[in-house]
């Protein structure tokens, strides 16, 4: 697994609950390190381990804990680099969800070894979709359940997002899009802000 998405677990668990019980599920977890570097590979089964122990720790499904880490990762202000790389994907949450298909090669151009599941969205009709995930990564559709619930609020849409239980292995999730200009959204401008 790349070292991408096991920092990013990392990064979520310290800044949400707090370095202490990230010291502690880290231990726990007994991988003989204390932190995952970014550009590292990792087998799969350390990043689960590590997924294990914050689950029985925080007393959350690993489900609620992937659909929280896909919200942390469009709405800390540490992922604004992925935020606008989601951005890119359309001036409204309908062009957005059109990108979808798009994202594993986005992501790829920015880091060339970074192999995130396939997605395809599926339109059932003007205002109902289905994204199918690819099952490549364990949970990916609850993280990415998380990234649309997040992108919603990001774009002032309002959203009703399920798993489709039909297809749930898949990580087929289902959009509907109730109202597109519900509130108003973040801010987002193209250009990158000056330091």
């Amino acid at each position: 697994m790349h070292g991408l998405v096991s920092r990013a677990l990392q990064s979520f668990l310290r800044e949400t609950y707090g370095p202490d019980v990230w010291t502690e599920i880290i231990q726990k977890a007994d991988l003989g390190y204390t932190s995952f570097e970014s550009m590292l590979m990792y087998e799969e089964e350390e990043t689960l381990a590590v997924l294990d122990h914050a689950t029985a720790r925080l007393g959350k499904t690993r489900e609620d804990l992937l659909e929280d880490l896909g919200t942390y990762l469009v709405s800390h202000p540490n992922t604004k680099a992925l935020r606008r790389l989601l951005r890119f994907g359309g001036e409204d949450f309908l062009e957005f969800l059109h990108s979808l298909d798009d994202l594993p090669g986005r992501a790829r151009l920015a880091v060339p070894d970074l192999a995130l599941p396939a997605l395809e969205l599926r339109e059932v009709d003007d205002t109902t979709f289905t994204l199918i995930c690819g099952n490549e990564i364990l949970g990916f559709g609850h993280v990415m359940m998380g990234i649309l619930r997040a992108m919603a609020d990001d774009y002032g849409a309002l959203a009703f997002l399920e798993l489709d239980e039909s297809e749930q292995s898949h990580g087929a999730l289902r959009v509907i899009l109730l109202d597109e200009a519900f509130a108003e959204g973040r801010s987002f401008e193209l250009a990158r802000e000056a330091s």
